[in-house]
């Protein structure tokens, strides 16, 4: 399920501001036929937090049915409420995608009983969204791998800002059935040479196949191609993120026509022309 690279999608809006569903499938549909195992619909790419609930149904109801794993963002730090937010996810939905509670920096004990009674209460598997840069909380290796034996726990997004420690320690000793999922884009290259699964990374939009093709080369042990391929890629994804994701994503996806604006919501500002033909630049030049 978890295995792959698997595309947490933009949210793209119209002229007038309003979410472009139409949009949504089509740039899902083109992913999908460039390699990506899956989708990721409500995601921090996918300026969550901006939608109203309506336009959040109507995002998901984009990207079912079409034939692909669909992991749902569900974010909150309540448990009661995150709880009741995976009871009402429609059917057909692979996963829900659930980070570490932010703001409040509950105990590890509290984190380990927050996911074991989100497990217990969620209809869908949970991939837990380890981000401590935004969450303000940091969590260990030995409370992922404890997470990791429950039934209903089946991977981690794993994006800690760099290969630390506990990426390390994680990776040697994984739990069975238990994925681990890059989400750095800079560093899915070396996370996956240390034996990560897969991938959920917002650069993966554009050149899709080639961040298929790294996922590929790791797996059949071509290391000489997997790192050539992959400091390009990592070279790409700094272009990317040169300016608060996922503005410059939006704005080469809209220089392509595959989005009708590179509009985003406030409090994010549209990306500047230098950065978006940097990154299309780097995009052209992919191939090894």
């Amino acid at each position: 399920m978890l295995k792959g690279i698997h595309v947490p999608l933009i949210t793209p809006f119209d002229e007038s501001g309003a979410v472009a569903f139409d949009a949504v499938e089509k740039l899902a549909r083109h992913v999908l036929d460039q390699g990506a195992s899956g989708l990721v619909a409500l995601g921090t790419t996918g300026e969550v937090a901006a939608l109203t609930p309506e336009e959040r149904t109507g995002v998901i109801e984009a990207c079912l049915g079409l034939g692909a794993p669909l992991i749902v963002g569900v974010s909150g730090n309540d448990t009661r409420s995150t709880a009741q937010a995976l009871r009402d996810l429609p059917g057909g939905v692979t996963a829900a995608l659930v980070p570490v509670p932010y703001f409040l920096r509950p105990s590890e004990r509290g984190v380990i009983a927050h996911f074991e009674a989100l497990a217990e209460a969620s209809p869908v598997p949970l991939v837990i969204y380890h981000i401590p840069y935004r969450t303000g909380q940091p969590v260990s290796a030995a409370t992922l791998r404890h997470l990791g034996g429950h039934p209903m726990i089946a991977g981690v997004k794993y994006a800690a800002g760099g290969i630390d420690q506990d990426a390390v320690d994680l990776l040697g000793d994984l739990p069975t059935g238990f994925d681990v999922l890059g989400g750095d884009d800079a560093y899915i290259s070396p996370m996956l040479a240390l034996g990560a699964t897969g991938g959920i990374l917002a650069s993966a939009h554009l050149d899709t196949r080639s961040f298929v093709e790294l996922f590929d080369a790791w797996q059949a042990g071509d290391a000489e191609r997997a790192r050539a391929l992959g400091h390009r890629l990592a070279r790409l994804s700094a272009a990317l993120f040169a300016e608060p994701n996922p503005t410059v994503i939006k704005g080469v996806l809209h220089t392509r026509g595959l989005i009708p604006t590179a509009d985003v919501r406030l409090p994010l500002l549209p990306a500047g022309a230098d950065s978006i033909a940097k990154a299309e630049k780097l995009a052209g030049h992919i191939s090894v």
